[in-house]
């Protein structure tokens, strides 16, 4: 009913820069927050950005200052700027949406990708 679809993942050197996209598609009435989480190897999943509707965004403290998260909601797409890359940011990093379907009232549902790697060396 709704897909997300990432891309912009890569192989890229400490101190570079990739942009991730995610776009939904599907029954949508309404997104409410979208976001950005990853996992590393062995790692549990973990926030990385995640931004409301209306522009409220958290950031987590290991990306602050280099990553930049932001949406487009006629697209209902949202991006993720990472900036400066380090070696630990390497991980498969996934979108998530929080969706409210058309014709199904105001619940929202969980929606996940299916992850871009994102590798960064030394």
């Amino acid at each position: 009913q709704v897909q997300l679809v990432e891309s912009g993942g890569g192989l890229v050197q400490a101190g570079g820069s990739l942009r991730l996209s995610c776009t939904a598609s599907g029954s949508i009435f309404r997104i409410n927050a979208m976001g950005w989480y990853r996992q590393a190897p062995g790692k549990q999943r973990e926030l990385v950005a995640v931004i409301s509707r209306g522009g409220t965004i958290n950031y987590a403290d290991s990306v602050k200052g280099r990553f930049t998260i932001s949406r487009d909601n006629a697209k209902n797409t949202v991006y993720l700027q990472m900036n400066n890359l380090k070696p630990e940011d390497t991980a498969v990093y996934y979108c998530h949406a929080d969706v409210v379907r058309r014709g199904e009232g105001l619940r929202g549902y969980d929606y996940w990708g299916r992850g871009t790697q994102v590798t960064v060396s030394a």
